[in-house]
Formats: C-alpha cells, sequence, structure tokens
C-alpha cells in the first residue's frame, strides 16, 4: 500500500504514477498493434474467417488456467523487493521476445505451418503477458488509498497509455506501402513486430525498476510459494477466483467492462474493412492513411478530451454517474457511424469520433478505479488484500471476452459472407450493420448491470474506517 496518512494525504509522486504509466503503454501497445498486425493473417496469409477467430480465442482457455495462479502467487511472494516487482520484470522479457517470434510468417509456409506455428509462439507470448500484466494491475490497485487518487493514478496511466492507440493505427498505413515493404504486409509484421517488442518490453519493465515496494520477507500471512503447494492449491486459487465474483460490486465492474470492451472488440477490426471496402471500393493505396486516422484521431481526442473530462467528472459528480454519462455519449457516436460513413467522403466519420471515443476511453480509467476501491470491501470482509486474485480475474474477463469478440468477429464474417477477394454489397452492409449495434447493445447492458453499484466516496471513507479499526490504527 501507498504512505498515506489517516487525513488522506497521500504521497505518490508524480515520478511513481508516470512509472505506472509507462507500464500501461506497454501494457497497451503489444494489443494494440497485435490487433492491427492481425488483419494480415486474413487479408494476406490466407487464414481462414473462422481460423482467424479460433487463433485468438484459444488463448483465452490458457488465460483461464494461468491468470488466477499468477494472481495467487503475486499476492502470496515473500520478496526483499515486494511481492509484484520480480514478476512485472520477467513477464516484460519473455512476452518481448515471444511478441517478434510469432510474427516471424511467411506465406510459402502454407496456413497450416503458419496456423500452428503463429498459436504456438501465441501462448508464450500471452504466458509472458500474464506474467506481467497480473503483478502490474495490482501494483495500481494498491499504490494509493486515496479515492480519488486511485482515479488520478488510473486516469494518468490511461493517457499515456492511450498514445499506443495514437501510434499502432499508423502501421496498416505503413504495412500496406509498397515502398516501406515492397515484398508484403506479411514481410511488414516480421519486421515491425521487431520494432514494436524492444521499446515496449523497455516500458514495462520501467514500473519493476522504479515503482518502490516495501519488503514481504517477514509477511507471515503468505502462502509458501512452492511448485507442490501450488499444484496442492490449484483448487483454493480458483475457489479464490470464483469467490471475487461473489461480491457484487466486483461482479457489476467485471460484467460492464466485458460486454462494453467486447462489444467493441468484436467490430474493431471492421473499422479497416469498412474504410477499404466499402468507402475506397476495395482498394488499400486508395484508402491511404485514413483507416489511420479513425483509430489515431479517435485515440488523441480521449487522451486531450475524454480522460480529463472524465476524471473531473468522476469526482464532481462520483465514479458511477461519471461512467454511465460517459458510456451514454459513446452510443451517439456508434449511431452518427451509420449515417458517417459515406463513400467518397472519408473526413465525414471524423465527426463521430468525438462522442465514440467517450465509451472506451473512459472505461478502463473508471473501472480500474473502482476496483481499487473493492479491494479494500474484500480485505473488510475477508481480512485479505488480494489485489493480485482481482485484478487477475478482471483482466481474465477482459481477455475472454477479446477472445469471444475475436471468435465472433470471425464468425460475423463468415455469416455476412466477406470474402476479401471477392467483396459483396450485402456483407459490407451486414458488416455495418453489425459495427452499429452490437456495441450498442454491449452499452445499454452495461449501463443496467452498474445502475446499482453502490460504493460512492462516502461508502469508500466508511470502508476505510472501519479498517482502520480493525487494524487498531
Amino acid at each position: 500500500m501507498s504512505n498515506q496518512n489517516l487525513n488522506g494525504t497521500s504521497n505518490v509522486s508524480m515520478g511513481q504514477k508516470i512509472a505506472f504509466g509507462f507500464g500501461m503503454l506497454a501494457n497497451q501497445m503489444f494489443p494494440a498493434a497485435l490487433g492491427v498486425f492481425i488483419i494480415v493473417l486474413v487479408q494476406d496469409l490466407g487464414f481462414a474467417a473462422l481460423l482467424w477467430g479460433i487463433i485468438q480465442f484459444v488463448p483465452r482457455i490458457f488465460d483461464a488456467i494461468t491468470d488466477p495462479i499468477m494472481g495467487y502467487i503475486s499476492d502470496n511472494t515473500r520478496s526483499k523487493w515486494g511481492r509484484r516487482r520480480l514478476y512485472v520484470l520477467i513477464g516484460a522479457l519473455i512476452m518481448g521476445l515471444a511478441y517478434v517470434f510469432m510474427w516471424q510468417l511467411y506465406k510459402d509456409d502454407g496456413v497450416v505451418f503458419n496456423f500452428i506455428y503463429f498459436l504456438s509462439w501465441s501462448l508464450l507470448f500471452y504466458l509472458g503477458l500474464t506474467i506481467f500484466s497480473v503483478p502490474y494491475v495490482a501494483m495500481g490497485y494498491e499504490i494509493s488509498e486515496d479515492f480519488h487518487e486511485r482515479t488520478q493514478i488510473m486516469a494518468i496511466a490511461q493517457f499515456i497509455g492511450q498514445w499506443a492507440w495514437v501510434i499502432a493505427p499508423w502501421f496498416w498505413v505503413v504495412l500496406y506501402d509498397p515502398s516501406w515493404f515492397p515484398e508484403g504486409a506479411d514481410q511488414g509484421v516480421r519486421e515491425l513486430s521487431i520494432w514494436v517488442a524492444i521499446p515496449c518490453t523497455l516500458f514495462a519493465i520501467i514500473p519493476a525498476l522504479f515503482i518502490k515496494t516495501p519488503s514481504t520477507l517477514d509477511r507471515t500471512d503468505f502462502q509458501p510459494i512452492k511448485a507442490m503447494n501450488i499444484i496442492k492449491s490449484v483448487r483454493s486459487i480458483f475457489s479464490s477466483a470464483f469467490e471475487a465474483f461473489k461480491i457484487k460490486q466486483f461482479r457489476q465492474i467485471a460484467s460492464a467492462t466485458f460486454l462494453i470492451f467486447n462489444s467493441f472488440n468484436v467490430i474493431a477490426a471492421y473499422t479497416f474493412l469498412i474504410i477499404v471496402h466499402y468507402l475506397f471500393n476495395s482498394d488499400p493505396a486508395s484508402a491511404g492513411t485514413w483507416p489511420a486516422m479513425h483509430g489515431s484521431i479517435g485515440a488523441l481526442i480521449t487522451t486531450f478530451l475524454v480522460i480529463p473530462i472524465v476524471t473531473k467528472m468522476s469526482k464532481k459528480l462520483g465514479k458511477k454517474k461519471a461512467f454511465i454519462i460517459s458510456q451514454l455519449i459513446s452510443i451517439v457516436g456508434y449511431i452518427l457511424f451509420w449515417f458517417l460513413f459515406v463513400p467518397g467522403k472519408p473526413y465525414l466519420f471524423l465527426f463521430a469520433l468525438p462522442f465514440h471515443s467517450f465509451g472506451i476511453g473512459s472505461l478502463f480509467t473508471i473501472m480500474m478505479s473502482m476496483t481499487a476501491d473493492v479491494c479494500d470491501l474484500d480485505e473488510l470482509n475477508t481480512g485479505k488484500r488480494r489485489e493480485g486474485v482481482l485484478g487477475a480475474v478482471y483482466w481474465w474477463m477482459v481477455k475472454l471476452g477479446f477472445g469471444i469478440a475475436a471468435l465472433l468477429g470471425g464468425f460475423f464474417l463468415s455469416v455476412v459472407g466477406f470474402d476479401a477477394e471477392n467483396v459483396t454489397e450485402s456483407s459490407i452492409t451486414g458488416m455495418r450493420i453489425f459495427y452499429t449495434l452490437l456495441p450498442i447493445a454491449g452499452v445499454i447492458g452495461a449501463i443496467l448491470i452498474m445502475k446499482n453499484y453502490d460504493i460512492t466516496e462516502e461508502k469508500a471513507a466508511q470502508i476505510k474506517k472501519e479498517l482502520n479499526a480493525k487494524k487498531g490504527e
């Protein structure tokens, strides 16, 4: 936990907050670049839409096992560096190395070989991501005990992390520019993966080096971290994960995030396909920078407009109201996309982006802050600090949903009959219908789930008061 006195004045320095933010940049740049590169599997390497979905879904099943175990290990590690930092460092190195290797794909090797090769390396990458992200996220939950500072910490982290989404869309432009990669986009992902992995690995290491955490060598309440103990404790590890869902407020946060983030991710890859095939008549060269502009400008709006507004709104109105208002604004954006994707006038969709950006742009700033509050409630009820377990379960829900979204995204492409070699008007219309209606349904469902969320600033203060009384402070 952070150094904080009982009057609520935090000693978390701006340097510590920024160090945490650099970890978020890595945490978002790897998947942001992957979300662009993954198009190459379908567009250039001949993967069927269903294979495209499977290759993103299988790692989520893997995460279902590794994430809770990593949460348990992280929560119970005795070390002079604290219980998180060493894993953040190890995970960063593994995912950086695996990211480079999994994109060394050659069309001549064939779809079957490339499918097996990519899936195998991606499992190692996601293992590294778990080892990094579970303790990293837990560090963020425990860095401060102050209700509003938690939102500020997550806002700074999201502000820095959003630059991943500013930069990554431009990879579309570079990948399909023959002056950069004359052999094609498959050559592009082989080389760009290196330039993504090196800086992102360094960014991921920064929290391990610069966020100071107290030694846990003298903790007697931790479970011993031994292979046999972990094997014997598998049942309790997963029962702890299931216990997280018994906390009503946590269940609300995780479920709402699942609906919003993953209904968005089902259709996220369609942005490139709609712009290229609908606005520019299936000509990637003519589409030029417009696919990149969609993602990049949206991320800039999130960085400089949405996050500051949501942070202030959260402090003034409360986290729940800030969440609901932000998501209602995003619905306007999704509706506008239906009318503002106009062939020959690509600039029109830019007018929908400020509204659209409030959805995903506000989501993790608010939800991660709320989860930190739930960790206090969990400690009051159980007597344990379980940021690792709750963080693992929360982000497993995100990653599981991402995998399901990929599977559904590929399935819906099959349903509408999309074929990159023979694009029909009906397949484009089908994509556009899903693009507008599916995320709206997710947002409405999330708002209904969150309408009775009850951890206000006053309740959080009462929880802290009772915790302090229990500790005899």
